[in-house]
């Protein structure tokens, strides 16, 4: 099985913004650089030859480049309680007009529909019930903003546990434009 999900690989400029950003909270699992992605679709669990369905089905969309900037801090509460950091982007228009494409080249091949309302956000980190405040960090990363960067490309990624975290890594690339 292939456990699968479609995003972009944020440029090097933002990624070092958000790691710079990074820090400060008590028991938080931060992502690291090769683990930062704007979330397009999660896939989930399939087959070898769903995932090859999949990636045939991805090389399908057709959508032009576009420009994105870093834009402040979020997070979301479960229970209660913060359970995940993330940094926003801007503008939304341009992801969720892909997000739409690649969530219909996805129901082409037999994948559910989304039926989550899309946010575009790049996880910063991850809380367990021992996490530390989060607003000290709010406050002295200014929100996290960046300069405009083009984005070029999205891919599809697979996702592997392992004792160290979840490891990304990129199957294929699908240039935009």
């Amino acid at each position: 099985m292939h456990r699968l999900f479609v995003a972009i690989r944020p440029p090097r400029a933002v990624r070092a913004a958000l790691l710079a950003a990074m820090g400060g909270v008590a028991n938080a699992r931060w992502q690291s650089d090769e683990q930062l992605h704007l979330t397009l679709r999660f896939v989930g669990e399939v087959d070898r030859h769903t995932a090859e369905d999949v990636a045939a089905a991805l090389g399908t969309v057709h959508h032009p480049r576009f420009h994105l900037a870093l834009d402040g801090i979020g997070q979301f509460d479960r229970k209660g309680r913060v359970d995940t950091l993330w940094a926003g982007v801007a503008p939304h228009e341009p992801l969720k007009a892909l997000h739409n494409k690649v969530d219909q080249a996805l129901v082409r091949v037999g994948i559910p529909p989304e039926s989550r309302a899309y946010l575009p956000h790049i996880t910063l980190a991850r809380f367990g019930r021992n996490a530390g405040p989060v607003e000290g960090l709010m406050i002295r990363s200014g929100g996290v903003t960046s300069a405009t960067e083009e984005i070029d490309q999205f891919c599809l990624y697979e996702s592997s546990l392992s004792r160290d975290g979840s490891v990304y890594t990129i199957v294929e690339r699908y240039p935009l434009g």
